[in-house]
């Protein structure tokens, strides 16, 4: 990493502040339904074929998601995902990674084409951020600190077809 490595999550919010949109205090009234951009199947730029991230579109006060990550024909990783409107009406995003307990990260921040969820009392990462970018690519991205060094780990996907279930 460079020395400015530690600015890119900070300009990274800047200019997501810029863009309008629900801070978290004024997540009132921010509902799943505006995050139905996120809903589909994403495949890895790049990747192996079989590592994509699923999501389903927003119903019942839940967006449920799954991710596997296939390297050299197997399965290395799996995740499951759920982004819920709580009970008290903030958005909320948990995730369940292979082998690891679960975590739960706050929406702090919503606009019309990004998400960012936090948990700064989480390990790493502390922040995961989702970015529909205007060629219709998803880039999700998470980011933290490890040992006092600020690290962002960024996930490039393109959309992709979800086969129906076979009859």
């Amino acid at each position: 990493m460079t020395g400015d490595a530690g600015l890119l999550p900070i300009l990274g919010l800047l200019a997501f502040l810029a863009g309008g949109f629900h801070s978290a205090q004024a997540q009132d009234g921010a509902t799943l339904e505006e995050l139905s951009w996120l809903s589909g199947c994403w495949a890895g730029v790049g990747g192996e074929i079989g590592s994509v991230e699923q999501w389903m579109t927003p119903a019942g006060g839940t967006m449920l998601g799954m991710s596997r990550t296939v390297r050299d024909s197997q399965t290395v990783a799996y995740e499951y995902m759920q982004i819920r409107q709580s009970d008290d009406g903030r958005i909320e995003y948990t995730a369940m990674p292979s082998g690891q307990a679960a975590a739960t990260f706050a929406m702090i921040g919503l606009s019309e084409s990004e998400v960012i969820f936090e948990n700064l009392e989480h390990d790493f990462p502390q922040r995961i951020i989702y970015r529909l970018k205007q060629d219709g690519r998803l880039e999700a991205s998470i980011e933290g600190e490890v040992n006092g060094q600020a690290r962002t780990v960024a996930f490039p996907m393109q959309s992709i077809p979800c086969r129906p279930p076979v009859t």
